[in-house]
């Protein structure tokens, strides 16, 4: 969801260059607000609180304030049979979204969504400027997606490191540990194994991305390790907050893990990235600015594509099984190729 509502962002600095004057809304779960503060594009927020929906004259209050904003545009990127109810009830002069059978009557045009591009940065960000192609918007160039982290917020992060006793000239990288879901994690006992490869390595010091409830997972993993990478993990280095967390991504050399929200942040950020995808989801959807280098994932299919003669999505049932087929020596082989790339590694094998 994170990753989803951070890439159509670029929607809104493209629509502010086509329409200077136009007030420009966004509307997105509570739960993501963090990534899109201070988006120098963004007019107004519009924030659903998915913990109210069930309450009593909630959907039905929200969707009055928006059918009072009298929208002339909505872009519908979600897409989904809810939103696509929304929009028709905006009554809005024209909208656009992605064309689905049981949804296309909800919107005055639709694009279908490519399956596949060559374009750096990856289908997820070129469908969604489909999006603005069908209303007549051409030669468009894509922009990345920015996180806007204040000075104030910066500092506040650089200090938090000085108290921990990380100097600003050492390596240190936030670790995605954990998918949004167990589905989207990779085995524990294979992801020590590429923190202690990282750490033997780089000598770096690995911060963690971690909920409080997921600090059981969290110390399972680090007692998978090494003693040795163990004395290099600062799981007690942590935002309170999400952008607690990304003021403190912000401050380090890479982000590493699990793809998922963190490797999309860790970009936006401007950080290198490298990512380990679930089997069943479709690399080429979000491995985003890997041309250079500078980005780096794997993908089951990479080291077995025999595995793969449907859409990944098609094999979600079988995650667990796929994940163990995902030899952490090729993940850690790739991985290598990443560190030395930016000449992380203060050691060779």
């Amino acid at each position: 969801m994170i990753g989803d509502v951070l890439t159509s962002t670029v929607l809104f600095e493209l629509l502010r260059k086509q329409y200077p004057t136009a007030a420009l809304h966004y509307l997105i779960n509570t739960n993501t607000q963090a990534v899109v503060v201070n988006n120098p594009f963004i007019d107004k927020l519009h924030l659903f609180d998915p913990k109210k929906a069930k309450q009593k004259g909630y959907y039905r209050g929200f969707t009055q304030e928006l059918i009072a904003e009298n929208f002339d545009l909505v872009i519908d990127v979600y897409a989904k049979l809810r939103s696509a109810r929304l929009t028709r009830k905006l009554r809005a002069a024209n909208s656009v979204s992605y064309r689905k059978w049981y949804t296309k009557g909800a919107y005055k045009q639709t694009v279908k969504p490519l399956s596949h591009t060559l374009k750096d940065e990856g289908l997820a960000l070129v469908n969604r400027v489909l999006l603005l192609e069908a209303l007549g918007f051409n030669d468009l160039s894509i922009p990345r997606p920015n996180i806007y982290i204040g000075e104030t917020e910066k500092n506040l992060a650089l200090a938090q490191l000085r108290q921990a006793e990380l100097s600003p000239e050492a390596k240190v990288f936030m670790i995605a540990a954990f998918g949004s879901s167990p589905d989207k994690t990779y085995p524990l006992p294979y992801m020590a194994k590429v923190l202690d490869e990282l750490v033997a390595r780089t000598q770096a010091s690995l911060l963690f991305n971690y909920l409080p409830e997921q600090r059981p997972q969290l110390d399972e993993l680090i007692s998978l390790c090494k003693p040795n990478t163990q004395s290099h993990l600062r799981p007690d280095i942590y935002g309170k907050s999400l952008r607690e967390f990304l003021a403190l991504a912000s401050c380090c050399n890479a982000v590493i893990g699990n793809e998922g929200g963190a490797v999309n942040m860790g970009k936006a950020l401007e950080l290198p990235t490298f990512s380990i995808f679930s089997p069943w989801i479709l690399k080429s959807a979000w491995n985003s600015y890997e041309a250079s280098g500078d980005n780096r994932s794997v993908h089951l299919a990479d080291l077995h594509p025999d595995l793969y003669r449907q859409h990944p999505k098609k094999y979600k049932k079988q995650a667990a099984s796929y994940y163990a087929k995902l030899d952490p020596e090729f993940v850690i082989e790739s991985m290598m190729t990443f560190l030395d790339h930016h000449d992380f590694s203060v050691s060779k094998p």
